[in-house]
């Protein structure tokens, strides 16, 4: 790279960074460490492995992990780690080019789980999920990482528990962190779980920047944030947009509605895999005086 364009790739990063620390300070910083201190998401000594995807959310949780390092504590280690199952060149160097534009240092390793998901016929996107997030796991555990973050956010959160609701019959959530059942020792975390996908998008197209959107094998060519693919969650997102034109305050109550669960108004509900009705113990109370 000549000199011209390092200076560009130093620009671009320090507007990028700038832009997180005060022009998004309260949508995008305040919200990541409110995340992070809300859930104790981040312990002394941790060594996280920063998943980055390509995509505008994960690019944006490199920097604010950056922007983090430099005016945090500093007790903790970030790798930025980068995956390539298999993407095709254009979308593979448009990865890379954000990376060096942004100036953060990947650590960039191989998959071929899309060869081998390009082959399954039925849940092609859950196996390749369950395999990406497999091989990050595996990687970060070789690097001696304890956790991994991955960047969703607020809105996916919300689509999760309304989709669960809707299409699974059940109540849940993403969680914020989880323990791994499969990698012993290592943790999963979710620093952008109070951040709105609108405020991504407008950090993006403040800084002029151009993510991946999708790059599987079933979208291949996909290099832009323009094109929608039909699926549940997409299904999800405009629903929840239409139920806030009519009052804001919905998307919050989907949200709130995950923290605010009262038991006793519960049919039946489910703690390590054990079912437990409200009819368990029902008689051993006195009845309810109306």
């Amino acid at each position: 790279m000549n000199f011209d364009g390092v200076n560009i790739c130093a620009e671009s990063a320090r507007k990028a960074e700038r832009s997180i620390i005060k022009t998004y300070r309260k949508q995008l910083w305040s919200r990541f460490t409110k995340a992070i201190n809300d859930y104790r998401l981040i312990v002394d000594g941790d060594r996280i492995a920063v998943c980055i995807s390509g995509g505008k959310d994960s690019m944006l949780m490199a920097k604010l992990f950056q922007e983090l390092y430099a005016h945090g504590k500093q007790n903790f280690e970030v790798t930025f780690l980068v995956m390539n199952p298999g993407y095709n060149d254009a979308n593979y160097r448009l990865i890379i080019d954000n990376a060096s534009l942004l100036g953060i240092p990947i650590t960039v390793f191989d998959s071929k789980i899309f060869d081998i998901t390009a082959r399954e016929e039925k849940s092609p996107c859950y196996l390749c999920a369950r395999m990406r997030r497999g091989a990050l796991y595996s990687k970060a555990k070789e690097l001696g990482c304890n956790k991994i973050a991955l960047g969703h956010h607020y809105d996916d959160v919300i689509e999760t528990i309304l989709m669960g609701m809707l299409y699974g019959g059940q109540i849940q959530t993403m969680m914020p962190k989880l323990h791994s059942n499969n990698f012993e020792g290592m943790e999963l975390i979710r620093p952008m779980y109070m951040i709105r996908e609108a405020d991504i998008i407008r950090w993006a197209n403040y800084n002029d920047l151009h993510f991946l959107r999708c790059a599987c094998r079933f979208t291949e060519g996909v290099a832009s944030e323009d094109s929608d693919m039909s699926s549940k969650r997409q299904e999800m997102k405009q629903l929840i947009a239409s139920l806030a034109a009519i009052d804001p305050v919905i998307e919050n109550n989907i949200f709130s509605s995950v923290e605010n669960v009262n038991l006793s108004t519960i049919i039946a509900y489910k703690k390590d895999g054990v079912k437990h009705h409200f009819l368990d113990g029902y008689d051993d109370y006195p009845e309810e005086i109306c």
